[in-house]
């Protein structure tokens, strides 16, 4: 998992096609594509005390924001 982020730019160009997939009635492409954003910390720190780090782990979600914010042994722990 890279410790890169993404820019403000990159995430508003997934998001522009993720809702053009959403308005096209392709569900599970907006979903994936979604996905791919990286997961903002605060709610990764959210669902790691209420649902488990498995949960987070196998959410499918990019974690690099929260890599980057709290390190990855937060990760493992």
């Amino acid at each position: 998992m890279a410790n890169e982020t993404m820019t403000l730019d990159e995430k508003l160009d997934i998001s522009m096609r993720a809702i053009a997939l959403k308005k096209a009635g392709d569900r599970e492409g907006y979903d994936r594509l979604m996905k791919t954003l990286p997961l903002p910390p605060y709610i990764a720190k959210v669902t790691k005390e209420k649902l488990g780090l498995d949960h987070l782990l196998n959410s499918g979600w990019n974690l690099s924001e929260v890599e980057a914010k709290f390190g990855s042994e937060w990760l493992r722990k």
